[in-house]
């Protein structure tokens, strides 16, 4: 039988497990993992590689809890980047395997295995970040671009009327929200709490989301123009916020000027910039053979140039933006037999130097996070989606009784097991600073509301503490704190409801709050490992775990048995209630609080 939660050896990339970062090839960096006792185990060993070859080392025992053994061994940083896990075998026949994934009685795939990774990680700053997306069209409106002609193909609609959602006119839809109505709230994000200010595209387009650029090197006058970008970013970060820009890799618009001109030029420098083939659709690649949005040809040295060239411009003085959202960054660079992602990532990570990279990927990122390039991802694969099977409500939008993800079945109802074995999936085979630093979402412009999704308040607010004690760094999507709904993408991108406060679902508003501070002010929170000591159908419990201390969380979707915790494995003298509940404690076993749907938490002592 494969021991399970407080009952199993635990190895994660978190420092009391890995105390010491590896800063140049030939290192030796010591791996610590912590074995119960109970399972007879007298052999432990790393089993790492070495230029491509498996090599192993034995462990030993280090130190001893009343329960646990920490064994150690010591890793020889022979690679850039190198993965390992643990073997462990005893007397009485046992014989496991521990690797990223979780316990095995059983041989194991190396994609699975933790890797460490002479890379540097993030900046600092992120890690002890909440984000706050602002689509910007959808915000707020200070009446700034009054008097600026509206382009032929906008369709004005006026504030807090729905958007159509499907038609042609969906991605003509202006409302006027424009930068400095951002501006104008920043206190809003004060009391939220947030810290991070993420704006989706603000330069001129032929849509209001903006992904059709028609330059890079200006901002949309309908936004308030370059003036307005400049004063608020500087209103920002006079208040300790940092602010996020949203940067297309992977195609333009197709009015850009770059495209227009490789399009009326055959001998034009801007032809190498794009991927010209009469064998091609309209004679052009596109992304999603969408004619409007062309796709850009990383394999051009002129379009590197340009595109670093851009993205560092809007980094320094008077913009200062603090880095960069990668749209599609999964397709950046990949073309039929082209496949350049990974080196345009490391490029353009040299370019910014230590400023921000997150990138958009919707399936399975982890292959795009193992080179020297992007901090970390939106963890749609690995976040958002078992989150929405394990809380979705009863009754579903339309679109999602039909499909999910782009795959034609509708959004499955599955227990807390799958839940907790795909997110443990999809931190495997990754450094643990990648995990970090990728943005854990509930939602976004580009997907239903997660309040549409739970169906109810007490399932969105569990949802909401997953987010903020999950390893990777909150992305919370403006008006998801007031309750907004929407049934899909363009559905969702509904405008904020300033002028109707009594449409707002104060006591939710009132959780984040409450849930955005604990993340903030917790430092296991930020940076902790994470052990799941206890996984039920309706009921997950893990522990956060640092140097600065522990922390215990209960997120359950309906009532459920009584979980009880052996207080020796435990390891605590106490629990302190940080959020709902408190736990019971007889001296031998702790007993966790059986309600649901809830979030609670507790800081062990």
């Amino acid at each position: 039988m494969i021991p399970v939660g407080l009952s199993a050896p635990h190895h994660d990339g978190s420092a009391l497990y890995v105390p010491k970062r590896p800063a140049a090839l030939g290192d030796q960096i010591p791996l610590f993992v912590r074995v119960p006792r109970a399972l007879g185990i007298d052999q432990v060993a790393l089993r790492y590689i070495r230029d491509g070859e498996p090599r192993g080392v034995q462990a030993k025992i280090d130190r001893s809890t009343a329960t646990d053994d920490w064994w150690l061994a010591s890793l020889p940083v022979w690679n850039p980047t190198v993965s390992y896990r643990w073997v462990m075998a005893g007397s009485s026949g046992a014989y496991l395997w521990l690797n990223g994934a979780g316990v095995f009685a059983r041989d194991v795939v190396d994609a699975d295995d933790f890797v460490v990774s002479l890379s540097s990680g993030g900046p600092d700053w992120h890690l002890r970040s909440v984000v706050y997306e602002v689509f910007c069209d959808r915000f707020a409106t200070s009446g700034a671009a009054n008097g600026t002609p509206l382009p032929a193909w906008a369709k004005q609609r006026t504030w807090g009327e729905l958007p159509t959602g499907r038609g042609p006119a969906t991605p003509h839809e202006l409302y006027g929200g424009d930068l400095p109505g951002v501006q104008a709230h920043l206190d809003h994000l004060d009391r939220l709490g947030v810290n991070v200010l993420y704006l989706t595209p603000v330069f001129p387009a032929g849509s209001t989301h903006r992904y059709d650029a028609s330059s890079f090197e200006r901002v949309d006058p309908l936004l308030g123009g370059n003036e307005a970008l400049a004063a608020l970013t500087k209103a920002a970060h006079d208040r300790g916020l940092r602010v996020i820009g949203d940067l297309t890799l992977n195609h333009c618009g197709a009015q850009h000027d770059w495209f227009t001109t490789a399009k009326a030029d055959q001998l034009a420098p801007e032809r190498e910039l794009f991927y010209f083939d009469e064998t091609l659709p309209n004679g052009y690649e596109s992304w999603l053979g969408i004619p409007s949005l062309p796709k850009l040809d990383w394999s051009s040295p002129e379009l590197r140039r340009r595109m670093t060239a851009i993205a560092k411009l809007w980094l320094e003085p008077p913009y200062a933006l603090d880095g960069w959202r990668i749209d599609v960054a999964n397709m950046v660079g990949r073309f039929r037999e082209l496949a350049l992602t990974t080196a345009v990532a490391s490029e353009l990570r040299q370019a910014v130097e230590d400023k921000l990279l997150v990138a958009e990927h919707g399936h399975d990122f982890r292959g795009d996070l193992l080179g020297d390039g992007w901090h970390g991802t939106m963890n749609y694969a690995g976040f958002l989606r078992p989150v929405w099977t394990w809380l979705r409500g009863t009754e579903l939008p339309e679109e999602l009784r039909r499909s999910f993800w782009g795959v034609p079945v509708g959004l499955p109802c599955l227990d807390g097991f799958a839940m907790t074995e795909t997110m443990s999936s999809f931190r495997a085979g990754l450094p643990w600073d990648r995990v970090l630093h990728s943005w854990t979402l509930l939602d976004s412009h580009d997907t239903a509301r997660f309040r549409t999704v739970a169906g109810s308040r007490e399932r969105h607010v569990v949802g909401v503490g997953l987010q903020m004690t999950t390893p990777g760094v909150p992305m919370v999507f403006a008006g998801d704190e007031l309750g907004l709904e929407g049934d899909f993408g363009e559905d969702a991108r509904r405008t904020m409801p300033w002028a109707d406060p009594g449409s707002w679902d104060t006591q939710l508003h009132e959780d984040y709050r409450a849930l955005i501070a604990l993340r903030r002010s917790t430092a296991p929170l930020a940076d902790g490992g994470l052990r799941y000591v206890h996984v039920g159908e309706d009921a997950v419990a893990y522990l956060r775990e640092s140097p600065e201390g522990r922390v215990l969380c209960l997120a359950s979707r309906a009532a459920h048995d009584p979980i009880t915790l052996d207080r020796d494995l435990l390891d605590a003298a106490g629990l302190e209630t940080l959020s709902g509940g408190e736990a019971a404690d007889d001296g031998a076993l702790v007993t966790l609080p059986s309600d649901g749907p809830a979030f609670h938490a507790w800081a062990l002592t």
